[in-house]
């Protein structure tokens, strides 16, 4: 049987706050909406909003559990993803939102001020322009993943809270060895399948690269 809509997530995530629920109930309101006026996800797609989009981007949380405080960048998000769904997800980590096309970060500040997202900012630019640091920064597959880290690399703190050391965590898909090899003992792949049962993730990865 298939399990969709805020059901998908429940499944795998459980101990949700009602609060939380209700965040994730919105999403699958506010992005069809937005999606009829800007192509945020491709309309073919926006059926499969909470498999491949919400739920992918939350496998980010099966990877790594963001211990409260923690800073996340999320580079090139889009509309949103994977940082909206994992703000709800962590309620006490902030998370800042950039990516250089306006309508879409406009997108995403608007979906986070309706559902009530507190931990939550976002930024109209290059992720060169961001000021400050992270302890990681997250992103779904925007390019090579040598070209990730170079350009991220400077944006993350070397002071470490999380039981993992900070770094880039990336949702990419297909074979990544090539693309990998160069950071040897840095990387880590994880293998979404390995955390969820549709056939969606059956090519999807979680990247980890430490970069501290």
């Amino acid at each position: 049987m298939k399990v969709d809509g805020i059901e998908v997530i429940k499944k795998y995530f459980t101990g949700l706050s009602e609060f939380q629920i209700k965040q994730f109930e919105q999403l699958g309101v506010l992005y069809p909406e937005w999606n009829e006026k800007i192509n945020v996800i491709s309309r073919k797609d926006i059926d499969n909003l909470y498999v491949n989009h919400i739920l992918h981007s939350l496998g980010i949380a099966k990877f790594v559990d963001f211990k409260s405080g923690s800073k996340v960048l999320d580079m090139g998000t889009g509309g949103g993803f994977p940082g909206i769904p994992l703000a709800i997800m962590f309620p006490d980590v902030n998370f800042h939102l950039v990516d250089r096309i306006g309508k879409k970060i406009k997108v995403a500040q608007d979906i986070a001020d309706k559902i009530g997202l507190k931990n939550v900012t976002t930024q109209h630019g290059d992720v060169k322009e961001v000021k400050g640091t992270f302890d990681f920064v997250v992103s779904r597959a925007v390019m090579n993943l040598e070209d990730l880290v170079n350009v991220v690399r400077r944006s993350v703190s070397h002071t470490c809270i999380n039981a993992i050391p900070n770094g880039l965590v990336c949702l990419k898909g297909g074979d990544l060895q090539d693309e990998t090899k160069k950071y040897k003992k840095m990387a880590m792949i994880s293998d979404l399948g390995d955390y969820f049962d549709e056939p969606f993730f059956d090519t999807k990865k979680v990247v980890y690269v430490q970069l501290i």
